[in-house]
């Protein structure tokens, strides 16, 4: 009996002692887990932190696409002046806001609205305004250098449910042209989907999550150095 007791008494200590030891090396994993999230939050903050050092006599002028740089705090608020619904014609309206701002480099990425306006010919339309655009600009911060940025395709299903963004690649070449004749600067966006871009769309297939946005910015950084 004495026997049976002891070997009892030794299997419970094992069993505590085992569990002792898988609670510590859970404990250590979570710990673990928690400051590899810790670094990982440290290192993205450290990523916009330069990028924000970087674009910060900029401003990104332009509509929803836009937007998200600073919707996604990639850039601080005054570094974009972009909204839902822009178009060239109403970007004209931001020229005000944009003096007072004073950028060295002005980004503009406008189109997405412009290809789906209501007219016979949107792309002439836009072209138009767009040219007006510069030139107001130009008139009006002549120190400061202008880069035109292409419009983003979207994902396959956004397209089949507005057909007319299969403009998308016509209407870029039209803003290469105008780049062109207006001798400012001209980026083109799509190297950034060369490597992939399921996971840079956000739901809707036309607008983007923030990941995209630090692809577009390490893209431009060469135009700001």
């Amino acid at each position: 009996m004495k026997k049976i007791v002891a070997t009892l008494l030794l299997g419970s200590i094992t069993l505590a002692c085992a569990a002792c030891g898988n609670e510590s090396k859970s404990l250590n994993l979570q710990q673990s887990a928690l400051q590899n999230q810790e670094k990982t939050t440290e290192s993205k903050g450290s990523v916009k932190t330069a990028y924000q050092a970087l674009f910060q006599n900029s401003v990104f002028l332009g509509d929803s696409i836009t937007e998200g740089l600073s919707f996604h705090d990639v850039l601080k608020a005054g570094n974009v002046l972009a909204g839902a619904g822009k178009t060239a014609e109403f970007a004209l309206q931001d020229i005000d806001e944009l003096i007072k701002r004073h950028p060295e480099h002005i980004f503009i990425q406008l189109g997405s609205d412009d290809i789906l306006w209501p007219t016979d010919n949107p792309k002439e339309y836009s072209m138009k305004n767009y040219a007006k655009l510069i030139g107001t600009i130009k008139e009006k911060l002549p120190q400061a250098k202008i880069t035109v940025l292409t419009v983003t395709p979207v994902t396959a299903e956004a397209e089949k449910q507005e057909p007319r963004y299969k403009n998308i690649k016509d209407y870029n070449q039209g803003l290469k042209e105008l780049a062109k004749e207006k001798n400012i600067g001209f980026v083109e966006l799509s190297p950034i989907f060369s490597n992939g871009s399921d996971d840079l769309y956000d739901s809707d297939g036309i607008h983007f999550k923030p990941k995209f946005y630090t692809r577009m910015l390490e893209l431009l950084k060469d135009q700001v150095q």
